[in-house]
């Protein structure tokens, strides 16, 4: 008997590596769901549905139809910045579609693991286990949170998987990230200024993917950190990037976050402490290095 997983936000990021990973496993049946049309590369072992998660009857359509005993819940407005300024979009996709589909699960008695964020902290003592009391500092975090709250004042069976800058590429990637950036920008020979006084502990998109994976198997409830291992500022992170590609590294200068303006406030020192994901999983995440070498050899 298949079990029938349905994804929010395929078209995104972690959406498109958690389709790779799940249409390969011949026990599932897989639901791809995103606003619009389908931009994977691999069309099979799957159905793809459009959804806009913020249309309440399009939600429960969709879930009628598809009965799905185990939803993965990506999709979300994930640009900081952007949701300083659009209050009501931010509102409407981080709580409002979180509203609806906590509603749909409840009727259908599925299973959901949703995605959270390092960002519901505001920085002054991590790295945090997942009884730290959340502290948001921009509008992104506060709506994060709710929608944790949401789930958690909630009926139905559910997984919190919370996590920190994600970084990967996908074929059709509009957003860079900070590997990528930095590559680019040495080069061509340019300096960067790079932040040495926040912290994070960095995500390979594979390893979140293989997270909500095991969390959906073992249908294991409650908040699980689900991140890189190794704590380190995006300077550190610019310079391993250097070092790997053998690109020259005195054109990264170290720089203070003040001097960058930014709308949204940044949680200074976040990053998780992972016991319980390897305790209760068996996650084992790869390395910041391993995970460059990953994303170079999908470069070329």
């Amino acid at each position: 008997m298949k079990k029938t997983i349905l994804i929010t936000g395929s078209n995104g990021l972690l959406g498109q590596k958690l389709v790779d990973l799940l249409s390969k496993e011949d026990h599932i049946q897989l639901i791809a769901t995103a606003k619009g049309e389908n931009r994977l590369p691999n069309q099979e072992g799957y159905i793809y549905q459009s959804l806009d998660i913020t249309d309440n009857q399009q939600v429960n359509e969709v879930f009628a139809t598809y009965k799905p005993q185990i939803v993965i819940h990506t999709a979300a407005m994930t640009n900081v910045d952007t949701c300083e300024s659009d209050l009501e979009g931010c509102e409407r996709l981080n709580v409002k579609a979180v509203e609806y589909i906590v509603q749909a699960c409840e009727k259908q008695g599925s299973f959901l693991c949703h995605l959270s964020t390092d960002f519901i902290f505001d920085g002054a003592d991590g790295p945090y286990d997942e009884e730290a009391k959340p502290n948001p500092i921009s509008i992104y975090g506060e709506s994060k949170l709710k929608a944790e709250q949401i789930i958690q004042a909630s009926s139905i069976r559910w997984a919190i998987s919370r996590t920190v800058l994600v970084f990967g590429i996908v074929p059709d990637m509009s957003r860079t990230n900070i590997i990528l950036w930095v590559k680019k920008s040495l080069e061509e020979g340019k300096q960067i200024n790079v932040v040495t006084d926040q912290f994070r502990t960095p995500t390979l998109a594979e390893d979140l993917a293989i997270g909500c994976w095991l969390i959906a198997q073992k249908e294991a409830e409650g908040i699980f950190n689900i991140s890189g291992e190794e704590l380190l500022t995006p300077y550190e992170m610019a310079i391993q990037t250097a070092e790997f590609f053998h690109l020259p590294k005195e054109l990264i200068k170290p720089a203070d976050s003040s001097t960058f303006s930014q709308p949204a406030k940044r949680p200074p020192k976040t990053g998780f402490i992972l016991d319980k994901a390897i305790r209760v999983l068996g996650y084992q995440p790869r390395s910041f290095n391993e995970g460059i070498a990953l994303l170079a050899k999908q470069i070329q």
